[in-house]
């Protein structure tokens, strides 16, 4: 009777070990799945590409944003036909209000130049006579490529690229006393703006090596040029030879226009 007890009780014991070894063995199980899961997600996370969004770039003033977006045109343009950049770009800022005024935002025309016959598109503007015709572009870069031409090809201006290239006052009040402006404060305006904004900058960049600021000499005495007037009746007057007058006034040929001021005497 002992003997069949003692059998049973061993069964008991035995039965039991195998119960908590299986209960253990079910365990592990749920871990294994629990961080299939997890090692899914991260992948997925690392795999989902993050969305990067640029912040616009903000201007102090309507003027820089203009400088910032015209400056590269200007820069090409002085390339080809050797108009200072600081030049065409004061002038922009000032002809466009920035970019601002009506007819560089409806027509694209920087400049203010009337139609004189012009073929394309139009626009019509109170100006010195109430609406005047004014040229329309479909980019403003046809604006400053016309501002360059209209300089280039006009005789009034010939004196005006006889100028170095860093001259930019020279150009502004050139400018103005070839008649491209009837506002006498048009070169201080110019010449207000290329300083203020550091415009010649610019300049500097297209000529590189070959920059050198120009320094005004200063002399006491100055000619007005009017009609009729030649370098050589100007140079006769004041006991000069043409090739004279022409070092101290820095130019290059014998092209004059009027209202030009000239430099006789030092």
């Amino acid at each position: 009777m002992k003997k069949i007890l003692l059998i049973c009780c061993l069964s008991l014991i035995v039965f039991s070990c195998k119960t908590k070894k299986t209960a253990t063995t079910k365990r592990p199980t749920r871990t294994t799945q629990t961080t299939k899961q997890t090692s899914t997600r991260n992948k997925t996370e690392e795999s989902t590409p993050k969305t990067v969004t640029n912040s616009p770039k903000v201007y102090a003033s309507k003027t820089e944003e203009y400088i910032d977006l015209y400056k590269e045109v200007a820069q090409q343009e002085m390339q080809l036909y050797g108009i200072p950049a600081s030049i065409t770009l004061a002038q922009g800022i000032l002809e466009s209000a920035s970019g601002y005024g009506r007819l560089s935002v409806e027509a694209n025309n920087h400049f203010g130049i009337k139609c004189h016959g012009w073929t394309g598109a139009k626009i019509y503007h109170d100006d010195d006579a109430l609406q005047e015709c004014f040229r329309k572009y479909k980019d403003p870069k046809y604006s400053f490529r016309d501002h360059s031409l209209f300089l280039k090809d006009r005789k009034r201006y010939a004196a005006l690229f006889d100028l170095k290239q860093e001259d930019y006052k020279g150009w502004a009040k050139g400018l103005r006393a070839a008649g491209y402006a009837t506002d006498r404060k048009y070169p201080d305006k110019l010449i207000s703006l290329i300083e203020r904004y550091n415009l010649d900058e610019f300049d500097k960049k297209v000529l590189g090596k070959s920059y050198t600021p120009y320094k005004a000499p200063t002399y006491n005495q100055t000619y007005t040029v009017s009609k009729g007037d030649t370098l050589y009746s100007i140079s006769r007057k004041y006991n000069l030879t043409v090739k004279e007058l022409q070092k101290l006034n820095g130019l290059r040929s014998t092209n004059l226009s009027i209202g030009q001021v000239l430099i006789v005497k030092p």
